[in-house]
């Protein structure tokens, strides 16, 4: 008999639910939960392609130390032993732990409370400083408290939606499908899209302002001088419940117009377009994410939007308001429980004495971090010059994702003792762990977790855990057990750790702190279970609120919220070695390192390798050609190899690279190992948007495209990049062809050693070599080798695989690189949910679809996620008037 269980998404912010089908044949189906009301059933390509990602492949399966197996007795004993021997030799500040927003708050609850109140450290940090913290140090100045004011509600309700520093389309799709639906509903709905890319987000704008990098603060600086000289400021409101109002208008009337249209890039007319529609339009919601926060002047530029909103009174009520978009699942829960350096437990200040005191008492804590502990980067920094000799990293992979990220691999390498706990055996940070132990993943581990909207929401197990795996919050209890605290580590499941996290959020708590989920704090397993999706507060009277601040009462000293003059930051135009701007983010089917994206072919088939976004003009003047391999280079002289793509939706002078590709996929890819440690001053948040570059073509002896059943043992080239197909993978080749000739390489590294007919075809003077390895009717492998990039369909390749060649003329037809007249040859793929290519689309334009919508009636595209629907746009008007003549 099937079984159904609700739980959440583990990508993005949005924070959808989910429902996990388990069949009777063993199958899982996924589908958007209609009732969890972050999502009403809508799910991302990400999101509906989660059963792909759920098998054993590739797993950690049991604790290892150097490498081989133990116990996890053995292994717990030896990490509690190595972390008190070096607490006693060099102090507390000696250890670390490095976290994720990938955890669940109970997690995220144990290791901050065994760290701060138990080791005496807050030497505790997490990836989720390089997504969110300048978001926090910006809440924190200006309402004296980390509290999102508004809800997702609000977008639907507003009349103009700003969406400054986020491609939402990719990033937050769930959440772009309720604004598009609420545009399409009120089409007088204002979309306004502030981003230096023209990103599929901008399908859904009326304005798109094209701001020069870290151009925020002045932009957000000259609104706040028009909305003053516009009388659009909210005098009783700035006068009765905020201060700093003449301090800020100072500040942000430095620039006039010339210098603020030099500052932002932006054309008077332009600026002035949405200088009148923010003043005119009282629902007004800004929304923010990754293209604020990562900055160096990321702080400020929270900051200089909380000002506009703050000095016109347009905040807390429905429609109104600044929404920060968290990146990740969890961020905002590992906020809640202190996960950061510089925070204690439910929203508490570790500069705070009183506040330390509560904590302290309430653990029965025998010591207590006194005062902020090292950020991300200070983090590995202080690993790198030894002041840190011990470190716990859990479920995330900092040798890709942090900025210098070569710097952080080296750092690891010589630290003394480094744990790792995660899911997958092979990641670029495993591989240097003394002690590897095996974390539970999405669909095993149960707690909870928070959205962007502070909605907390059950991830609830439906498969049991693999092999010896256990939970985090597990593994860190036992330690703290071995290093002598069983009584405060005693946790017989996450339902008693979280009864815990809520009795803390309501300790001593007047309505002084923002957090504040005392209505749980006696709740049992069996209520925990069965727990709903509800925003925070929750109050032990069972109060609730959906926003804060209409009211006019904020969480500092004086109760007045706080307006911050900023300062526009020079703009970094580079050097003429470095004369590029480097911006870094995620792609549409992607996530972090693809530890988990990277295990489904269908998420890989829309993008399937690395590349480069470079303005045509740029790319012209440097002689790279669409395709062409191309080596980016930082100021530190560290270089990567990835793929050009020309387009005119970048910027010249700018290039954008995604950061998910890794050692395990494209090693010559690791971008972050260009950006410099450079960090907001106030934040610690690293600028990972802006870093400077060189551009140049990188020539190849040879260029490959290789479909496979079997992993390569080895790829021994300048540059590839490898892929999950169904039935196996693919591989783009470039560099140097081996020695000792293909067929040998292709025998050796494909175990083709046994009885496999081989197919050959080599034209010496153009460079190309093609080879086919068949088992019975089945292809093996097919290598497609040029002196220029292969011109091959890699989707028509990649489906051979699972194709009968049973016949001569199909194997001479893969042969010769080319389909068959007339069979179908799909293209690029633009759907991943449905796997629909371009040349299909086109054909439906050809046949008469004339819109996004008839497009998906005929082929299904689009019609799911909707995160392809820019896409198609785009395929829709190139095609269209061809299809017209």
């Amino acid at each position: 008999m099937s079984t159904e269980t609700r739980t959440t998404c583990p990508y993005c912010g949005v924070g959808c639910g989910v429902i996990a089908r388990f069949e009777d044949d063993g199958a899982i189906r996924i589908k958007g939960d209609p009732d969890h009301p972050a999502n009403f059933g809508r799910l991302c390509s990400k999101g509906s392609a989660l059963a792909d990602t759920l098998g054993l492949d590739g797993r950690v399966l049991f604790p290892q130390v150097h490498g081989a197996r133990t116990s996890w007795d053995e292994a717990l004993t030896l990490v509690a032993r190595r972390f008190g021997e070096t607490i006693a030799d060099h102090g507390a500040g000696s250890v670390a732990f490095y976290l994720s927003g990938q955890l669940l708050t109970e997690d995220y609850y144990v290791a901050n409370k065994l760290m701060k109140g138990f080791i005496g450290s807050a030497n505790i940090d997490t990836n989720s400083r390089l997504c969110m913290a300048s978001s926090v140090a910006g809440h924190r100045r200006a309402f004296g408290a980390d509290t999102v004011p508004g809800c997702y509600e609000d977008l639907e309700l507003a009349d103009l939606v700003v969406l400054t520093g986020s491609n939402m389309a990719w990033c937050h799709p769930v959440l772009y499908q309720r604004l598009a639906a609420a545009k399409a509903a009120r089409p007088d709905m204002t979309i306004v899209v502030i981003d230096p890319r023209r990103t599929a987000t901008c399908d859904l704008a009326d304005l798109h302002l094209a701001v020069r990098a870290d151009g925020d603060v002045a932009l957000f600086n000259g609104l706040f001088q028009h909305l003053v000289d516009s009388g659009q400021v909210n005098g009783p409101f700035v006068r009765d419940h905020t201060s700093g109002f003449e301090e800020t208008l100072t500040a942000a009337a430095r620039l006039d117009v010339e210098a603020l249209c030099e500052a932002t890039g932006l054309s008077g007319m332009m600026l002035r377009a949405f200088f009148r529609l923010f003043a005119e339009t009282e629902k007004v919601v800004t929304c923010y994410s990754q293209g604020v926060n990562q900055s160096a002047s990321g702080t400020d530029k929270v900051n200089a939007i909380l000002n506009c909103h703050l000095a016109t009174g347009r905040i807390g009520r429905p429609g109104m308001g600044p929404f920060s978009l968290t990146g990740q699942p969890n961020a905002m829960g590992g906020r809640e429980v202190g996960g950061l350096a510089n925070m204690l437990a439910a929203h508490m200040d570790i500069e705070n004495p009183v506040h330390r005191d509560r904590v302290q008492r309430f653990w029965n804590a025998p010591v207590m971090a006194d005062r902020p502990g090292l950020k991300a980067v200070e983090m590995f920094e202080a690993v790198a010059d030894g002041r840190i000799k011990a470190i716990w990293i859990m479920s995330t992979n900092p040798v890709v994702s942090m900025p210098d990220a070569d710097a952080v691999k080296a750092a690891l390498e010589l630290c003394p003792f480094v744990v790792v706990s995660d899911i997958q055996l092979e990641t670029d940070t495993t591989r240097l762990a003394h002690v590897l132990l095996p974390a539970t993943g999405w669909g095993e581990k149960s707690g909870t977790v928070t959205n962007s909207e502070r909605r907390i929401s059950r991830q609830r197990p439906f498969l049991p855990p693999p092999g010896e795996a256990r939970p985090d919050w597990w593994q860190l209890a036992e330690v703290g057990k071995r290093m002598g605290f069983t009584a405060q580590f005693n946790y017989a499941g996450p339902a008693r750790i979280y009864a815990e996290h809520a009795a803390l959020s309501a300790f001593e708590n007047d309505g002084a702190r923002d957090f504040d989920i005392g209505g749980h704090a006696a709740i049992d397993a069996a209520a925990y279970d069965a727990l709903a999706p509800f925003q925070w507060p929750l109050l032990a009277d069972g109060s609730t609120r959906s926003r804060f601040f209409a009211d006019g009462r904020f969480f500092t000293a004086d109760g007045r919220a706080r307006l911050v003059p900023v300062a526009s930051p020079r703009p970094d135009i580079g050097s003429e070695r470095y004369p590029f701007v480097l911006n870094t983010g995620r792609i549409r089917d992607h996530w972090h390192t693809m530890t988990r994206t990277g295990r489904s072919a269908r998420l890989s088939a829309h993008i399937a390798e690395p590349f480069c976004e470079i303005h045509p003009a740029d790319a012209g003047r440097l002689e790279i050609g669409d395709a062409d391999l191309v080596r980016v280079e930082g100021v530190n002289g560290r270089s990567i190899l990835v793929r050009a793509l020309l387009t005119d939706r970048q910027k010249r002078g700018s290039l954008f690279v995604p950061m998910h590709w890794t050692g395990e996929t494209a090693p010559s890819a690791r971008v972050d190992r260009l950006v410099s440690a450079c960090t907001d001053p106030l934040s610690g948040q690293p600028a990972l948007k802006s870093a400077c570059a060189s551009l140049s073509r990188y020539k190849a002896e040879m260029h490959g495209f290789l479909v496979t059943a079997r992993r390569p043992r080895a790829l021994p080239f300048a540059y590839w990049a490898i892929a999950r197909t169904d039935g196996g993978y693919r591989v783009e080749l470039a560099g140097d062809a081996p020695q000792r000739g293909w067929e040998r390489w292709m025998r050796h590294n494909l175990a083709l050693e046994g009885h496999h007919e081989l197919l050959s075809y080599v034209d010496r003077r153009a460079g190309d070599h093609r080879l086919l390895a068949f088992e019975g009717e089945s292809l093996l492998a097919a290598l497609f080798v040029s002196s220029q990039p292969v011109q091959v369909s890699r989707q028509w390749a990649v489906e051979q695989l699972r194709a009968s060649h049973r016949e001569r003329g199909a194997r001479s037809r893969l042969l010769a690189s080319r389909p068959a007249q007339g069979m179908p040859d799909k293209g690029a793929i633009v759907c991943a949910c449905f796997s629909v290519g371009a040349n299909e689309i086109d054909r439906a334009v050809q046949s008469g679809c004339r819109s996004v919508e008839a497009i998906g009636v005929a082929v299904s595209a689009g019609t799911n996620c909707g995160s392809c629907r820019p896409e198609i746009r785009r395929i829709l008007d190139a095609t269209q008037p061809l299809a017209a003549e």
